[in-house]
């Protein structure tokens, strides 16, 4: 069965393209040919290839996967930081209600808090 294609919004598109440039800019840094950073990661060298490429129809794990593997900080933020924000983000979490109704306004413009 053949992947579906995904459709973006154009912030999602321009996010996917600059995370594949930063990871191909990581690898070059390192000094990696693409099949070196796809055998760290556990992938195929075309694989690595669509990520830089901004393809969107690679798993988000890999990606990520590949951005660490090359040093790129995920969120701006070391390991550490990112299971302290992790833990805040399970905290806030907790305190919203179980359910959550439809509200009758579109609220599209509306920037999460994270």
């Amino acid at each position: 069965m053949a992947k579906r294609e995904i459709s973006l919004t154009p912030e999602a598109q321009e996010a996917i393209l600059i995370l594949g440039q930063q990871i191909r800019r990581g690898r070059h840094r390192k000094g990696w040919s693409a099949a070196s950073l796809a055998s760290r990661v556990g992938v195929s060298p075309r694989t690595i290839t669509s990520i830089e490429a901004g393809s969107a129809g690679t798993s988000i794990g890999t990606v990520l996967n590949a951005a660490v593997v090359v040093g790129f900080p995920l969120f701006g933020a070391d390991r550490y930081e990112l299971i302290a924000l992790r833990r805040r983000g399970e905290e806030v979490l907790a305190l919203l209600p179980g359910r959550v109704f439809e509200n009758d306004e579109d609220d599209d413009d509306v920037v999460p808090d994270f």
